[in-house]
Order: structure tokens, then sequence, then C-alpha cells
């Protein structure tokens, strides 16, 4: 298994930097490079663009995190909050449905209808005499903390002036502006002006929490039914939406893939070095991409999301047993693909039974005559000793080609 492995390897870092059996030279070998990167950087830019081209769960539901986030709070000024976040500065803004929907606008995906709903019953609130209401309430409330602040300036001369009083000083010679008397009176005052207006403030919110549309979107807000069913959305499209991006991941991918193969594998036959190099760059470049993706997925997409429901369920806080299972898992998976492209992509007996029929090479397929004992272009040996006649047959093919006797190819 080892042995196939570094096989595998080594054929791989070979073919990488030699043309036609010859070793690149260095100027060779750095243009290589420089390609290889800016071909990379190009191919997570698409994987990049692409993995967005459907709509996020966030964007599909949009109004979700701004629900959860008021039916979690528990602070009883939750509803003018939440009414006051529905009203913007300027008026002239778009539409909170608008908004919404943009995010269509060159995706695939549509908006959940509730969200919109939500949108449009959001927007109502929005209008010029709720946007006077607030800014009432941001000046008075203004006015609150300036009075707050020369408090906060008499209290701090306050009790100087006390220390003055008793040590019978006279206010000629007292080094505060104010006496104690005055300095009472002008808090009294202040106190006064403070509670009347926190008085006005509250009147203006009970007002703006009695308009039409702040009680239909509130309502709308506390809607169970309506919030039951965004959330099954919401956690339903989180489920599948790493699968998604995967999906057109290697829709992106795959095509270049087989491209590439399909390149490298016509210049080997032409013989085409240059060809076969820069195609066969291309295709680890194209696999690296995707082998990164799918381990990505690997720990976030549903597969893991069923994993950690499961142990979740099964075992509580216990979620760390979900690293053991991909300590397992992983090694499972990598496992799969070495085996797949040794029994389908570089299967010696595969390619040999192909370079044979058409007089080429089994080691480096390139064209030699029948008689050619060794390769004139890499010197591999084509032969070898069959067990049973003794006479020479091709190396990798299961049968000899004299008496039929079944190969040992295990040694090979």
């Amino acid at each position: 298994m080892f042995a196939r492995i570094r096989r595998l390897f080594n054929q791989i870092f070979r073919k990488s930097r030699t043309i036609n059996n010859q070793p690149l030279n260095t100027v060779s070998l750095i243009v290589i490079i420089l390609i290889d990167i800016f071909i990379l950087v190009n191919v997570f830019t698409g994987l990049d663009d692409i993995s967005r081209w459907h709509l996020s769960p966030a964007q599909t539901y949009p109004c979700y995190s701004e629900w959860q986030n008021y039916r979690t709070k528990t602070n009883q000024s939750k509803d003018y909050e939440i009414i006051r976040a529905a009203l913007p500065s300027n008026l002239n803004q778009p539409s909170f449905q608008q908004t919404y929907q943009q995010a269509e606008t060159g995706h695939l995906g549509k908006v959940s209808p509730t969200c919109l709903q939500y949108a449009d019953v959001k927007d109502k609130v929005k209008n010029a005499a709720n946007q006077q209401i607030i800014k009432t309430i941001d000046g008075q409330q203004n006015k609150i903390s300036n009075l707050e602040q020369k408090n906060r300036n008499i209290r701090a001369q306050y009790d100087s002036t006390l220390l003055d009083k008793i040590a019978g000083q006279s206010p000629s010679q007292s080094i505060n502006q104010i006496s104690a008397e005055k300095a009472k009176q002008n808090l009294d005052e202040n106190n006064r002006q403070i509670a009347t207006l926190k008085s006005e403030i509250t009147n203006l919110k009970n007002q703006l929490l009695a308009k039409a549309e702040s009680v239909s979107y509130l309502a709308f807000l506390k809607d169970e039914n309506k919030f039951a069913e965004v959330e099954k959305g919401y956690k339903q499209a989180a489920f599948w939406y790493p699968s998604i991006q995967l999906s057109f991941q290697s829709f992106f991918l795959l095509p270049l893939i087989l491209i590439a193969f399909l390149v490298h594998s016509y210049a080997q036959r032409r013989r085409y070095g240059l060809i076969a190099l820069i195609s066969w760059h291309l295709l680890i470049i194209f696999f690296i991409p995707l082998i990164l993706k799918i381990f990505e997925f690997l720990q976030v997409g549903a597969l893991f999301t069923f994993l950690f429901d499961v142990i979740n369920a099964i075992f509580g806080g216990l979620l760390f047993l979900i690293s053991y299972i991909y300590i397992l898992l992983i090694p499972l998976v990598g496992f799969l693909i070495i085996k797949f492209f040794q029994q389908f992509v570089f299967n010696p007996k595969l390619q040999a039974a192909n370079r044979v029929q058409n007089s080429r090479c089994i080691n480096c397929a390139k064209k030699i005559r029948r008689s050619d004992r060794h390769c004139p272009h890499c010197g591999y040996y084509q032969y070898m000793e069959c067990p049973n006649c003794h006479e020479l047959t091709y190396k990798h093919l299961p049968h000899c080609k004299h008496c039929g006797h079944v190969q040992d190819l295990s040694n090979l």
C-alpha cells in the first residue's frame, strides 16, 4: 500500500518537472511556477464567486436575526427599541423590502415571502410623523443629559461648600462660586426639569407605540406561527448551504479538470512535451482546490451537522467525540481517494494495456518499436520473464502473451 502511494507521488513529481523525460531548466521551472500561482489565484477567486451565486441563509431569511434578537430580549423597552430601529435618520433610503429583494439580483434563490411581508410591515412604520417623534425624544434626552451634567458639577462643589459653612467661613472668602443654599435650589430645580422631561419622553414613546403601524409591526413580530416558519426555513437553509456551495464549486472545477486531463492525454499521445507538462500542472492545480473544498465541506457541511446533532442528542455535551469520528473518517476518505486514482486514473495495468496496443513505452508512453526491449526515451525495460514458460512477456499485463499463464504483478 505505502509502496503504491510512494510510486504515485514520485510519478506526479517526476511528470511535474520534466519535458519528454528531460529535466526543466531553472528559468522554465520559474515560469511554470509563476503560471501555476497565477492560475491558482484565479481558480480560488472563481470558486469564491460561484460559492456566493446561491443566496446564503442570511440573504434568504434576512429578517431572522433581527426577529430572533427581539424574541430573546427581556427588557421592558424592547418594543420601543425595535420600532426605533425601523426609523432611519434618512427617509429617502431604499425601503426594507427593496433592500431585501436586492439580494436576488444576479443570484439564484428567492428571499423568503414571510420576510418580505415583515419588511412591508416594517416599512409602514417609517414615516415622517414617527420620525419627528423620535427627533423630539432625542432632543428631550439631550436636555436631560445636560441637566444631569450640571447636577454633577454642582455636587462636586456642594461638598466643599458645606465644609466652608461648617468652618464658619464667610461666603465672600469661599473658593466656590455658589453657596450651599443656592446649590440646593439649583439641584432641586434641575431634578424637577429632568422628571418633567422623562415624563414627556414616556408619553412620546407610548404615543409612538400606539400608532396603528407600530401595533401591526409588533403583532407581526409576536406571531408564533410566522416566526416558527422562518426559523425552520433558516435552519434548513443553513443545513444545506455548504452542500450547495460544494456542488457549485464542483460544477466550476470538474470541467476544468476534464479538459486538462483530455489535453494532457492527447499531448502525451502526440508527444507534445510542453503542452503535456503545462496541462499536467493545470490538472494538479485544479485538483488542489477541489480536495480542499471537500475537506472544508466535511468540517462544516451536512455530514458534520448530522454528526453534531446525533452526538449532542446521545451524549449531551461530549461534542469532542466528533473529533474522534473525524480522526477515523478522514484517513478512510483519503484511502478511498488514493484507491480510486490507483484503480482508474494511474492504474499501471490499464495504462500498460493501452500503451502496448499502441506500440508505446509502458513507462513514459512514448512511441517505440515492438522489437525494442528498452525504451529509447526513458530506458525502461518493457518485459518480464514468465514463470511458467520462461519466455519474455510484457510487464503489468495479467497474462503471458505466449502461454496465457497468470502473471504475478505484486512485485512490480
